[in-house]
């Protein structure tokens, strides 16, 4: 923060309720077992309760429903969920930082048929090529580039280093982070009588629709033809390669080191975790959870949590996991089983 706010100010802006001093300022942002006076922090996990207590943030960010087990110094506001509260006043402090940005800054290459909206910024070793339209308060951090007929909405924030290749096209609020690759070739090659490989063209484009966001050095390939499209709201981490003609739904979330091979379709409200790999050509139905580092090689139904390689039923999965960890145990009961029944079988004879 660069100015002083009361817990008043903040109360108002998050609609929280204020206990204790509410002409006390802060004019930073701390975690609450690091703040110091004049700093605001929140505490939204249980975890954490100790050290409300005994932070020295000036001003703490509380869940409405709070008990409180000892005193504390720090003025609270309680808000209907905390964690949400927080996160509207980190936004409302960036926007403070990137609405500080216009104009375009030198060196840079913006080509003359590019059409440049209100309040545009383009940072230093830009390279913005022919027929590239930006929308207002669109942000273009430095050494992005932008091939030809690329299409920025309004709003969006392209961090340094990016690059979105030729005929792809951004939403509005789309925020792309440092090092992602948008309509790099996709994966197409076809196989050779002699066992050499031919490129296929990969003449399609790449759409990310508005309010989408995408993390560092993730890659998002061209179709082959037509579009490889991340539909709205939906949420990349770092590190994720999503092939040529996949289609992602609304509001999905996908943690980092995914992969999605080419022209496999995932749903609306789809959670994958880290390291999911998932096959080519398949249909990933709307709401399902796939855990961390699951193998998915068949379509998965909609509203179904799989786990494990390759991935099916979360609580069949667990159960198979723990007889498996009993194998040892049921090895040696056989081998005890086998000579009780030897020794049986020797008196019988007997």
């Amino acid at each position: 923060m660069n100015m002083q706010l009361s817990a008043t100010q903040i109360a108002a802006l998050i609609q929280g309720t204020v206990e204790g001093d509410a002409s006390v300022t802060v004019n930073s942002l701390g975690k609450i077992e690091e703040a110091e006076q004049m700093q605001l922090s929140f505490l939204a996990n249980d975890k954490y309760e100790e050290f409300l207590y005994t932070t020295k943030a000036s001003i703490v960010i509380v869940n409405q429903h709070l008990n409180l087990k000892k005193p504390v110094a720090a003025t609270l506001i309680r808000v209907a969920d905390a964690y949400l509260a927080f996160s509207l006043l980190l936004e409302k402090y960036d926007e403070q930082f990137t609405n500080q940005l216009s104009g375009v800054q030198q060196p840079s290459y913006v080509a003359p048929s590019v059409q440049i909206g209100n309040n545009v910024f383009i940072g230093v070793f830009a390279c913005i090529n022919e027929n590239v339209k930006l929308g207002k308060n669109t942000k273009i951090y430095s050494g992005v580039f932008l091939g030809n007929n690329v299409i920025v909405g309004d709003n969006a924030i392209i961090y340094p280093g990016v690059k979105i290749f030729h005929n792809c096209i951004i939403g509005n609020n789309v925020i792309i982070h440092a090092g992602a690759v948008i309509g790099s070739d996709g994966f197409g090659f076809a196989s050779q009588a002699d066992g050499s490989f031919k490129k296929i063209p990969q003449i399609g484009n790449v759409v990310i629709e508005d309010d989408v966001e995408i993390g560092a050095n993730t890659t998002i390939d061209r179709a082959t033809m037509g579009s490889t499209r991340i539909k709205k709201g939906t949420k990349l981490d770092n590190l994720i390669q999503v092939a040529h003609n996949v289609e992602i739904g609304n509001n999905s979330a996908i943690a980092a080191q995914s992969g999605i091979s080419g022209s496999t379709k995932i749903g609306n409200n789809v959670m994958l975790g880290g390291q999911v790999g998932i096959a080519g050509h398949i249909q990933i139905g709307d709401g399902v959870k796939i855990a961390a580092q699951s193998g998915a090689t068949k379509s998965i139904e909609s509203g179904k949590t799989v786990s494990g390689t390759p991935a099916f039923e979360h609580t069949a999965e667990l159960r198979s996991q723990a007889i498996k960890r009993k194998l040892p145990d049921l090895e040696k009961r056989i081998q005890e089983l086998e000579e009780l029944v030897k020794k049986l079988m020797a008196e019988k004879v007997q």
